[in-house]
């Protein structure tokens, strides 16, 4: 696993010392040398490494990576240019495209959104090929929390992108007044229609962060 070396290892350090962690490290470790696990090992830090904790304006949090060859890449939702965009990213886009006029683009790498503050953390950040899940309560879930409650701590405004049950349950790790919480149904085509769309949270977030003299995301993911 590739270290995290940016200004997210004061806030994380602790983590890397508890014996949860040490037992994760491990089973990551034993999953890589079994068979196929996703993203990439030098990935798996990715969302911490391309947006600093001084950085984060937005949280999008997801459940686990992509569990198909090719998609995963560290970033919830994201996928790297050529790779068929996920019909969940589909429907993200089609909201963007509705409350905000903005196109849709020809790639899912979200890169652009990681690089303005919107941190795209999923809560597992490791899955077998083909097995959703597969790395659920090995001690993820603990890691990642630690990285929620931070950001919670931290004494300036964030937006959170709570998108599906999973991931409103992490409602309960947040409690800070200057902090807006957004919650919605999943972008999955299972879901989407049962208050995904037309939810308003992009528009929402901004305003938010205008409201608090911060700049706004640019959501357009350009074509490349």
């Amino acid at each position: 696993m590739a270290q995290i070396e940016n200004d997210w290892l004061p806030a994380l350090s602790p983590e890397f010392k508890k014996d949860y962690y040490r037992e994760l490290f491990k089973f990551v470790k034993a999953a890589y040398g079994s068979g196929p696990v996703f993203p990439p090992p030098d990935d798996i830090f990715n969302a911490f490494h391309r947006t600093a904790f001084s950085d984060v304006k937005v949280v999008i949090l997801g459940q686990d990576p992509y569990p198909t060859y090719g998609q995963a890449h560290g970033l919830c939702f994201s996928v790297l240019p050529g790779v068929l965009i996920p019909r969940s990213l589909q429907n993200i886009y089609k909201e963007l495209q509705d409350e905000l006029g903005c196109y849709i683009p020809n790639n899912g790498c979200l890169y652009k959104w990681a690089d303005q503050g919107v941190f795209l953390l999923n809560a597992v950040l490791t899955v077998n090929e083909g097995n959703p899940g597969s790395h659920a309560n090995k001690g993820w879930e603990q890691f990642t929390d630690a990285a929620i409650k931070a950001l919670n701590d931290c004494d300036r405004p964030i937006v959170y992108l709570l998108w599906g049950a999973y991931a409103r349950k992490k409602k309960e790790l947040l409690n800070n007044p200057k902090q807006l919480i957004l919650e919605a149904a999943h972008p999955s085509p299972l879901s989407a229609r049962n208050g995904f769309f037309g939810c308003g949270h992009f528009k929402k977030a901004n305003e938010f962060l205008k409201t608090n003299g911060l700049e706004e995301i640019d959501w357009q993911i350009d074509n490349i």
